[in-house]
């Protein structure tokens, strides 16, 4: 299993047959270095998208018709895509999809969804999400955009992740003190990963917080965009 982080939220996930583009937004991303993109979707095979705001789905529908690939996202956001020319898969919490050999799980996240046409107004576009992705002897928790949640629990118990992607970089979603209360309490993860921090300065900046409130054992793995982790 390979795991690329493409900034903010975005990530590219090699696991099993399938090359996964998780919320990948390049164009306009702070993180993301110019004329780079061709090597970050290179060989993609599906996108998954968490929700619908410009800083997650923007570069959806284009990447796919780069590619040749469909996105896979909520029902709603997927039918308003396809609206745009975008070919879709669209499904709902709790359906579980196989991808290359993947099997990709819808789950809950608490966060607004809504797609915003320049400051002319807002077009609701279903609920925000999560995924659960197992192959390759892992599973691994994209928390998406959230707060905690007690969801969280019964989440950590049925699906048994071990690495966790989490959101917490604060103002917009947890911060990395209320991710690791959460990691600490729910979940019996090896690896966890932060993302949705950096990219703007009202973000966290760094994850040392989330690595103090985290017990001894989880690996906290702060990679630079572009330098993919193996696990």
């Amino acid at each position: 299993m390979q795991i690329t982080w493409l900034g903010h939220s975005g990530f590219r996930i090699q696991i099993e047959d399938a090359i996964l583009l998780i919320d990948p937004w390049l164009t306009g991303n702070p993180l993301f270095p110019a004329g780079r993109e061709d090597e970050a979707v290179s060989g993609a095979t599906h996108i998954l998208l968490t929700h619908a705001h410009g800083d997650h789905a923007s570069d959806a529908a284009r990447l796919a018709g780069k590619l040749g690939i469909k996105v896979h996202c909520i029902h709603e956001l997927s039918e308003w895509l396809n609206g745009q020319g975008c070919e879709t898969v669209g499904f709902g919490k709790g359906g579980t999809l196989t991808l290359g050999g993947a099997k990709v799980t819808m789950v809950n996240a608490v966060h607004s969804a809504s797609i915003d046409f320049g400051g002319k107004g807002l077009l609701p576009a279903g609920d925000a999400a999560g995924f659960m992705i197992a192959g390759e002897g892992h599973t691994i928790y994209v928390s998406g955009d959230t707060d905690i949640m007690a969801d969280m629990a019964w989440m950590a118990e049925y699906h048994q992740p071990d690495i966790g992607i989490l959101a917490c970089g604060g103002h917009y979603t947890m911060d990395m003190a209320r991710a690791a209360w959460a990691a600490r309490k729910w979940f019996n993860f090896r690896w966890v990963i932060p993302c949705h921090y950096k990219t703007f300065g009202l973000l966290a900046q760094d994850a040392s917080v989330l690595k103090a409130g985290l017990p001894p054992g989880i690996e906290v793995i702060e990679h630079e965009v572009l330098d993919p982790i193996r696990i």
